[in-house]
């Protein structure tokens, strides 16, 4: 199964990351970054059949795509700041990674917003 393959290969870099941690830290930051893009590159057309799922049925039930592609975006935004922060904690950089989750959570903030303004005007017009 390739969830096994993909554990495996993250137990593997994590084992090499723990054995150049004390030694060298810019060398197990780029081993963590190495690891971390790999299993990514390996899902990555896993995630692109979810997304193709979600516009199939957003195309059946007659949903705009503009919002589809906003929630694609946001959906983005979320794993690329997780990667990001998470390599920067690697390297013992919180208060980067700190800085990283905020600009995400900001701008996902500003892609939401046409989606709650669609929401206020549907509730409006129900009133």
């Amino acid at each position: 199964m390739e969830i096994f393959k993909l554990v495996s290969f993250g137990i593997i870099g994590m084992l090499i990351f723990l054995l150049f941690r004390d030694r060298k830290d810019v060398i197990s930051v780029l081993i963590s970054l190495v690891t971390g893009t790999i299993i990514v590159i390996f899902i990555i057309d896993k995630l692109f059949a979810v997304f193709s799922f979600m516009q199939e049925i957003s195309n059946k039930a007659n949903i705009d795509t503009v919002y589809l592609n906003i929630v694609f975006k946001i959906i983005g935004i979320a794993f690329i700041t997780s990667f990001g922060s998470e390599i920067c904690k690697d390297a013992e950089a919180s208060n980067i990674a700190h800085k990283i989750e905020l600009s995400g959570k900001i701008m996902i903030l500003v892609l939401a917003i046409p989606i709650l303004m669609s929401l206020l005007e549907s509730i409006l017009k129900i009133m």
